[in-house]
């Protein structure tokens, strides 16, 4: 299994590595491909050294997989090419998900519908896979019918320049900045640019993603918020459902679903937070209650590492998933 990572020397890509090795992924030739300033340099997998090579050679070099992760424009141009060559791109950028000829694929919830002709996967976004694992065990059972997320997001959903914006403002040195304002002991309102109906383009990510992956009918509002925290993102939801719901029921749902580890009891101060979460694969769900204000209404709090989970980790869960079902 020839794989291609694109974007290898990025904070996903490193990831993307890490996540492949631990899954004992298997891997008889890694491919890692960067920008042309990259070219050369030396990546260390597994005990072993691999040169960084450019898009041009990795194409001709003809991987059976290539995960990209490197920007959508890198995508929109590039993973054509490899699907030209009989590559199957898994695409982490915002590109292809909403391209209604691409797949948006989540493992646990729709991975069942890849085929071998799927060469172009795409990857949602990182705060939309944490928010539909949660969504799809209780929209099947009672009906998911409005959705409203307000979600605290890491900076390392940035990239690197954030993190060092961040350093560089505790230790009060001058500075890249990533973002307009300070964000270290700061909340900033704004994850992406916005649109023009106020709306940024992460919080519409939100509410077209889960529509394409769980169900066009779902009634998604969101309001996203950079915080100065480098383990996660965390998302506070409030839930509607078509029908009345047993808590207990929307426990075991939950915690049978693959994916979701419940962390939820007030009485021993158990509840997701990012701290806990950094370097896991699973998505944690906890502050389960009932909204007393409304029907049918639910409250609960998500949190995953948004560089596994809401990347690499489902990312490369994606290629296992074609592997097995020997689709590649």
């Amino acid at each position: 299994m020839r794989v291609a990572v694109v974007g290898a020397t990025g904070m996903v890509g490193n990831v993307m590595l890490q996540v492949l090795r631990e899954q004992n992924f298997p891997i008889t030739e890694l491919i890692p491909v960067a920008s042309e300033k990259s070219v050369g340099t030396k990546i260390n997998f597994g005990g072993l050294e691999f040169s960084v090579v450019g898009l041009h050679t990795a194409v001709e070099m003809r991987p059976d997989i290539a995960i990209f992760s490197a920007g959508g424009d890198t995508s929109l141009e590039w993973a054509p090419k490899f699907a030209e060559v009989g590559t199957t791109v898994i695409d982490n950028s915002s590109a292809w998900r909403m391209d209604p000829t691409k797949k948006l694929v989540v493992p646990e919830i729709n991975g069942a519908i890849l085929t071998k002709e799927d060469k172009i996967i795409a990857n949602p976004n990182c705060s939309t896979i944490q928010l539909v694992l949660t969504l799809a065990p209780l929209h099947k059972k009672f009906g998911v019918k409005r959705v409203i997320v307000s979600t605290y997001q890491s900076i390392t959903g940035t990239g690197v320049k954030a993190v060092q914006q961040m350093e560089n403002e505790r230790n009060e040195i001058s500075g890249e900045m990533a973002y307009k304002y300070p964000i270290d002991k700061n909340c900033i309102p704004q994850c992406d640019s916005f649109l023009d109906n106020g709306y940024t383009k992460e919080e519409m990510k939100l509410t077209n993603e889960t529509k394409k992956i769980l169900d066009p009918k779902i009634n998604v509002t969101a309001t996203a918020v950079r915080v100065p925290v480098v383990g996660g993102h965390s998302e506070a939801v409030n839930i509607e459902f078509e029908n009345d719901f047993d808590l207990n029921e929307v426990r075991r749902l939950l915690h049978e679903m693959p994916g979701i580890t419940l962390k939820d009891d007030p009485t021993t101060y158990s509840y997701p937070m990012p701290k806990y979460a950094e370097g896991k694969d699973d998505v944690f769900v906890g502050r389960i209650r009932r909204d007393e204000s409304q029907a049918n209404t639910l409250n609960l709090w998500i949190v995953a590492d948004n560089l596994r989970k809401g990347a690499a980790t489902n990312a490369v869960q994606i290629a296992k998933l074609l592997m097995e079902k020997g689709l590649i």
